[in-house]
């Protein structure tokens, strides 16, 4: 059953004007004229293309109506009192020719009746108004049919193919509508509004047959609701645009539905393979997501941005729905997480999130962490002979790949065709990767997972380095040279001569230059009876250890101001 609202249509040519008598049969138009008038006679100027039901003895109309003499003098009109006439057919309410004329009438359907005066107010007529013997012509155009029998009708003209739950009593709803009466007026739309009626079913907070008429319906369902008067406002209306006696039809497409028992629902997830780890309260996440409402409205994406969400879960950094629905999720998953309005942003909502609406999030873990965690080291491989292990001042040679726990490459030594080279404990990477670097022997291969307290913390590297990443490095050592004891930027290996300044000073002026000074070092690191750091610039370690000799800081060292380290604690350089 379909209520449209439809425009007039030209009246049929004068010959094909269908007469129906009294009997109920079709008698032939003679020219113009309605034939005799001992009769009842119906013209039936409009009916409407759709007509799902008729008027039969013992319904109730609602109809207009314009009231003349023959000579097209008007006694009356309902239209002039702005209120149709409302009344029940075929029990006595109406003068029999009105009786009658009414019966198989359409909604929309406008007659043209032409009734005698014994079957209207016969030789006695109306007082001032209706002359005795009076022929008299309604033009009457019908609203509204309902019986006293009738129920609440449904018709749905889309349901979805999936229907996972559907309207129960006490549930919240919020759906769209327009609402119309038989003749498809329109009195009330949400759309309009631009904004969904929300209420909860079945507990008194709605008209009697809308309660009923929401029952079992689907998020996305669109269905026709008609409402006898007496399931909805009665003989009063609501005081303001449903009249009195009026059958409702209410066309609704269902947005949401909840309970407010529900709690989060955790659908569709894809687990990886190798998940040795899941999430728990105070882990630091990073996840992709779309949210959307039940409807598949999109209110906000990650992905839009380009930007991971990041968050700390079981702590109220996020609504409490999204905090409950990251627990035990593993690196890489992907699941649905579906959020009731109390466990989201609730009857306000927020932003594009209209107030009682239940949430969608399709997540994606990309990574996570605890800021308690170290540093994870796994071994795949170790040479025999891996005796000499790396430590703090070892200068390191090593390949590596770096990349995020979701398996994205950030950054390749390989693919470089170079090595990366170091100093252990210098500072010179993140503190996690020189943790990572420690107690390594050359052969062997690591993985070394950094959580970002220990890497790159919440800033990242732009560009590069996603803030708050876990960075996991495959790194193989192939080159170790061994650094000097801590301290120390130059040791002897062998004994130190007891002439040592005389040694230096090669033109016996008791005063030593800077080139004099780094000539005789490199000298003896190339003789092998000196070693510098290694990894670091030589030439820069020289300059400094001249430096912290020259005490005064005019540019030479005397006898008085050279001072080996064991004689001096403070100084390194010799």
């Amino acid at each position: 059953m379909a209520f449209g609202v439809r425009g007039w249509r030209s009246p049929p040519p004068p010959l094909l004007l269908l007469l129906l008598w009294v009997t109920g049969q079709a008698a032939p138009v003679a020219g113009l004229g309605l034939g005799s008038d001992a009769e009842l006679q119906i013209e039936r100027r409009f009916v409407p293309d759709e007509c799902p039901r008729t008027v039969h003895s013992g319904d109730f109309v609602r109809y207009h109506y314009v009231g003349t003499f023959p000579d097209g003098q008007k006694f009356d009109s309902s239209y002039d009192r702005d209120s149709t006439f409302n009344v029940f057919v075929g029990k006595g309410q109406l003068i029999t020719g009105m009786d009658q004329a009414l019966i198989g009438m359409c909604v929309n359907e406008r007659r043209f009746v032409k009734i005698p005066p014994k079957l209207a107010y016969g030789n006695e007529g109306v007082s001032g108004v209706i002359p005795p013997n009076s022929v008299l012509h309604f033009d009457v155009l019908l609203m509204d049919i309902w019986n006293s029998e009738d129920q609440v009708q449904i018709h749905t003209y889309f349901k979805p193919p999936s229907c996972p739950r559907t309207i129960q009593v006490s549930d919240f709803v919020r759906y769209h509508y327009n609402g119309t009466f038989l003749d498809g007026t329109l009195f009330d739309s949400s759309h309009n509004r631009m904004k969904t009626y929300d209420t909860y079913v079945g507990i008194g907070w709605l008209i009697p047959g809308m309660d009923t008429g929401l029952l079992g319906m689907c998020v996305g369902e669109k269905r026709i609701i008609t409402i006898p008067p007496f399931l909805a406002y009665g003989e009063d209306g609501d005081g303001k645009d449903i009249p009195g006696q009026a059958s409702l039809v209410f066309d609704v497409v269902l947005l949401d539905l909840h309970n407010p028992k529900d709690s989060i629902s955790i659908e569709n997830k894809v687990i990886p393979e190798n998940c040795e780890r899941i999430s728990q309260s105070g882990d630091f996440l990073r996840y992709h997501y779309n949210g959307t409402l039940l409807d598949g409205t999109l209110f906000d994406s990650s992905y839009s941005r380009n930007r991971t969400f990041d968050t700390y879960i079981g702590q109220g950094y996020v609504i409490p729905g999204m905090d409950e629905g990251l627990l035990g999720v593993c690196i890489g998953e992907k699941r649905r997480i579906v959020v009731p309005p109390h466990l989201g942003y609730g009857e306000e909502g927020r932003g594009n999130i209209p107030g009682s609406a239940v949430l969608v999030f399709d997540i994606h873990v990309i990574d996570f962490h605890n800021p308690a965690d170290s540093i994870s080291i796994t071994s795949h491989y170790k040479p025999p002979d891996c005796s000499v292990l790396s430590k703090k001042g070892d200068y390191l040679k090593y390949h590596y790949n770096a990349s995020l726990l979701d398996g994205t490459l950030l950054d390749s030594t390989w693919n470089l065709g170079k090595t990366y080279n170091i100093v252990l404990g210098s500072g010179q990477v993140v503190l996690g990767m020189d943790m990572g670097l420690r107690e390594m022997c050359v052969g062997e291969k690591r993985t070394v997972i950094i959580p970002p307290h220990l890497g790159y913390g919440e800033a990242g590297v732009d560009g590069e380095v996603p803030g708050s990443a876990v960075l996991v490095f495959d790194i193989e050592l192939l080159e170790l040279v061994a650094g000097l004891p801590e301290g120390y930027m130059f040791i002897w290996n062998g004994e130190v001569s007891p002439n040592l300044f005389e040694e230096i000073d090669k033109d016996g002026n008791g005063e030593v230059l800077l080139e004099e000074f780094s000539e005789y070092i490199h000298a003896q690191v190339e003789s092998g009876k000196g070693k510098l750091a290694p990894g670091f610039d030589a030439e820069m370690i020289v300059k400094n250890m001249f430096t912290n000799q020259d005490r005064n800081g005019d540019g030479k060292v005397t006898a008085e101001e050279f001072k080996l380290k064991d004689q001096e604690a403070k100084h390194d350089e010799l």
